[in-house]
């Protein structure tokens, strides 16, 4: 009888660890399923690209049913678990409930974007952590591009021109400096927009931009910003948001139209539902080999689980990508190895680099000590995401994509009816009924 293994969430620790245990295992030897909401994995480190409209949106996913020969995908939410029973609850993309048994679970659900208690932030923020937020954003600036050229008062025109991103990370520099770029590249057809200008304003809590990177390159960073015309607000905090405006803990008050919220995941918050220990943070606890705590058949990897971080003895690895990829690829071998009864290996991933691509053919990266900046930095950065992308047809059309808006330029067409479809006898030649989507709506 063969095993049954579960794979909870299909992003990049998900399908990297179907990808091995189909490697693996013996034929007919297991039966590996993956539950997740979508029926694909979002190269995350390629989302602000899509949101400024330099790469096409289905260009940087990969649909799982194409990359996994041997897997079941079952689309659903998870709602919850027994490991006592070795079940999994999950409500499937039909509405209905299933209980899904395992012999061996890996818990590999990701993250959400972390919400702290500022007043008007889940009524008028934008996040930036799924494609539908991305296309929500580049939807937003084209939208306030044209409300501005019909606006007369000047005050309102200026506040629909002002974008106020908040938290610089990763998705908050990258996205900024992505939509910055965007909107300077199609400003020019906006007359009115072009004499008034565009401004875009980056609120960071802590003292500097992106700790994760040395100090020099995120002095860099900011400096790059800044020569933008970005203004860069650190060691500030956003106090209120209302429909108009952002308060500032400086006391400002920014009026503006449109507010981007990138300060920080958090676990996807099922996590605390499936029965298994967690950490101050919300995370799974697990061990160097990523097995759960007191679990001999549950493991758990990704932003959702706390795996101990080889080049920092003490602290859990950080939510990137690389750190996934491989905590998949590891745990999956142990657990062929479980099932063999073999021994299982620790994971012993060091982060050999990181990459902060900033548009405009800039970027900061940091290789094996090596810092790099500018366009070298960039070029380094585009080379390690397409080398990182799953299928030669992925990348292919990513270097399409990237050849496509260097010779021609972006392309500024407002699609914020995608998915909005109009009643069918109100129908026009470009008209909707429909409501827009919420994060045009300010």
């Amino acid at each position: 009888m063969a095993w049954n293994v579960v794979i909870l969430g299909g992003g990049f620790g998900g399908l990297y660890a179907a990808r091995k245990l189909e490697r693996s295992l013996p034929p007919h030897a297991a039966k590996v399923t993956i539950v997740t909401d979508v029926n694909f994995m979002l190269y995350t480190p390629l989302l602000p690209g899509a949101a400024a409209g330099t790469l096409e949106p289905r260009h940087v996913v990969v649909p799982l049913r194409e990359h996994l020969k041997h897997t079941d995908l079952l689309l659903g939410h998870v709602a919850g678990a027994d490991p006592d029973a070795r079940k999994v609850f999950v409500t499937t993309a039909e509405g209905m409930q299933r209980e899904v048994p395992y012999d061996q679970l890996i818990v590999a659900l990701g993250s959400i974007s972390r919400v702290m208690p500022v007043p008007g932030l889940r009524e008028y923020g934008v996040g930036l952590k799924t494609l539908s937020d991305a296309i929500a954003l580049r939807n937003q600036i084209i939208n306030t591009l044209e409300r501005a050229e019909s606006v007369e008062d000047e005050a309102a025109r200026r506040a629909l021109l002002t974008y106020v991103f908040v938290g610089a990370g990763y998705a908050g520099l990258e996205g900024l400096a992505e939509l910055q770029d965007f909107a300077a590249d199609i400003v020019d057809l906006y007359p009115r927009s072009r004499v008034d200008g565009l401004r875009f304003v980056l609120v960071e809590a802590r003292d500097r931009v992106m700790p994760e990177i040395s100090a020099d390159l995120a002095a860099f960073a900011t400096s790059e910003l800044r020569h933008r015309g970005i203004e860069v607000r650190t060691g500030t905090t956003v106090e209120r948001i209302s429909a108009d405006s952002v308060e500032l803990s400086d006391g400002e008050v920014v009026p503006c139209r449109t507010v981007a919220w990138t300060a920080g995941v958090r676990p996807a918050p099922v996590v605390a539902e499936l029965g298994l220990p967690i950490d101050q943070h919300g995370r799974i606890v697990v061990d160097r080999y990523c097995k759960v705590e007191g679990r001999d058949d549950v493991w758990a990897i990704g932003d959702a689980a706390a795996v101990p971080d080889p080049a920092r003895p003490g602290q859990p690895t950080p939510p990137t990508c690389q750190h996934a990829l491989r905590q998949g690829r590891t745990v999956a071998g142990n657990v062929a190895a479980a099932l063999g009864g073999g021994r299982p290996k620790p994971f012993s991933y060091k982060t050999l680099g990181v990459f902060v691509d900033m548009g405009h053919q800039k970027a900061v990266a940091e290789t094996l000590g090596i810092k790099w900046r500018g366009f070298p930095a960039w070029f380094l950065a585009r080379t390690y995401h397409l080398y990182m992308m799953p299928g030669i047809k992925r990348q292919l059309r990513l270097v399409v994509d990237w050849t496509v808006d260097l010779a021609f330029g972006r392309d500024t067409s407002e699609l914020g009816q995608l998915g909005h479809p109009p009643v069918l006898e109100m129908q026009t030649a470009g008209e909707s009924s429909a409501e827009a989507p919420p994060a045009v709506r300010r």
